[in-house]
């Protein structure tokens, strides 16, 4: 019996909360959907729900672990400085046009580690350069977009090393669902529910107007300033088109912009990061005006170097986010080697870009406009997480009032 067969009810709610909760599919609005080929049982039944919706054209991109291999494999050199614009500005044209945005992620996250670390780099780099067009529109929350997941078994092999498949892809299968919210019997009911949660705490957090978040724990005594107007996010937002979305499915965090010159100290990272295709284990890193002048690992250092390298505003934050340890992601215990479901288990920063949604009136201002305002801009976004059982959390004030907002890894 195969997945789709032993799964099709919670699948069929997958679709239904990616098409209904996490894009709020709009009538008449088309749809460019990228998603790897194992996860087609899903791919099949969200084009399904998002034509039900009233989806105007659904365009399906798929791709394929073993024609990723082959490209590193046997392609010549310079293929690894090459990256398909003509496509991303193809999709920069549709979402110009209103088009929502939906990825469908699934792939063995690790497919890469034991290829030339140089050729991977220097293809995310090439990647990144050549999607900026399309990327801004997500960065700049300018359509209603979402990431959904698929049990793929390359994925629970990788996660599950020790079982046999069938078992592998039932445990993994069985985390996203419940990450999800589909293992229940109304699942939009229950993520109406979460996201009035988030709302609350952000709305809190809006209310306080911290100038800055100052975390302690195992390896860290990190302040990070945040930036000038910045506004809270979390859950369902409501994107510049009007479209209220729920980008990640799953999601704990809320999250903001730092001022790309004001984070001080030092942290330790409380959890793997996997980056294309590369496990960086123990990353820990020292800032100095924003920006990160030390930085090693035990495990994957190289790659991490690479990745800071990237740009100038690679060394220096776009996003900080707050997760209390007790999100079901954390408490099911498991590496998900996928940043979409590690980071809701911990709180994180991201190295990068900025989100102009965290902004107050972020969807009026300019990117010269968010740069004043202290937005960091760079070709990547990597969110890795330095929360824990033992993080303390207080929020400065500009007057040097602290108020606790985490302790002991939840919220106080």
């Amino acid at each position: 019996m195969t997945l789709e067969d032993r799964y099709a009810p919670q699948l069929d709610k997958l679709a239904e909360v990616a098409v209904r909760v996490g894009l709020n599919l709009q009538p008449g609005q088309d749809l460019v959907l990228t998603a790897p080929v194992a996860a087609l049982p899903l791919v099949r039944r969200v084009v399904a729900e998002a034509y039900r919706a009233g989806a105007g054209l659904v365009t399906p991109i798929l791709g394929d672990e073993a024609l990723m291999l082959a490209r590193y494999r046997h392609a010549p050199d310079d293929s690894f400085d090459r990256a398909p614009g003509w496509l991303y500005e193809g999709m920069a044209k549709a979402f110009e046009g209103g088009a929502a945005r939906m990825a469908v992620v699934g792939d063995d996250p690790m497919l890469l580690a034991d290829e030339d670390p140089a050729k991977v780099a220097r293809a995310g780099k090439a990647n990144s350069m050549a999607y900026k067009p399309a990327l801004e529109h997500i960065a700049n929350f300018a359509i209603n977009w979402s990431i959904a997941s698929y049990p793929s078994p390359s994925w629970a092999r990788r996660m599950f090393p020790d079982l046999p498949e069938d078992q592998a892809v039932d445990r993994l299968a069985q985390a996203i669902f419940a990450a999800s919210r589909v293992d229940t019997s109304d699942p939009v009911a229950a993520w109406q529910a979460h996201n009035a949660t988030l709302r609350a705490r952000t709305e809190w957090l809006n209310e306080q107007r911290f100038a800055a978040l100052h975390f302690t724990g195992p390896g860290t005594d990190l302040t990070v300033g945040l930036a000038d107007g910045h506004e809270w996010q979390g859950g369902a937002s409501v994107a510049r088109n009007g479209v209220t979305c729920n980008p990640n499915i799953p999601t704990e965090e809320v999250f903001t912009t730092p001022h790309a010159t004001r984070t001080e100290g030092h942290v330790r990272a409380s959890k793997p990061l996997s980056h294309q295709g590369s496990l960086i284990e123990n990353i820990e890193v020292r800032f100095k005006e924003g920006r990160i002048t030390e930085a090693r690992a035990t495990r994957g250092e190289a790659v991490l170097q690479k990745l800071l390298d990237t740009d100038e505003g690679a060394r220096r934050l776009g996003e900080v986010a707050l997760v209390p340890h007790s999100s079901p992601i954390s408490q099911s215990g498991l590496l998900f080697y996928n940043t979409l479901y590690d980071e809701n288990a911990a709180c994180h920063i991201a190295l990068g870009q900025c989100y102009s949604q965290c902004f107050e009136g972020g969807d009026s201002l300019s990117p010269d406009e968010i740069a004043a305002r202290g937005g960091n801009a760079s070709l990547i976004h990597v969110d890795w997480m330095i929360g824990g059982a033992e993080t303390d959390i207080d929020g400065l004030r500009e007057d040097g009032t602290r108020v606790p907002v985490f302790r002991q890894g939840e919220w106080a």
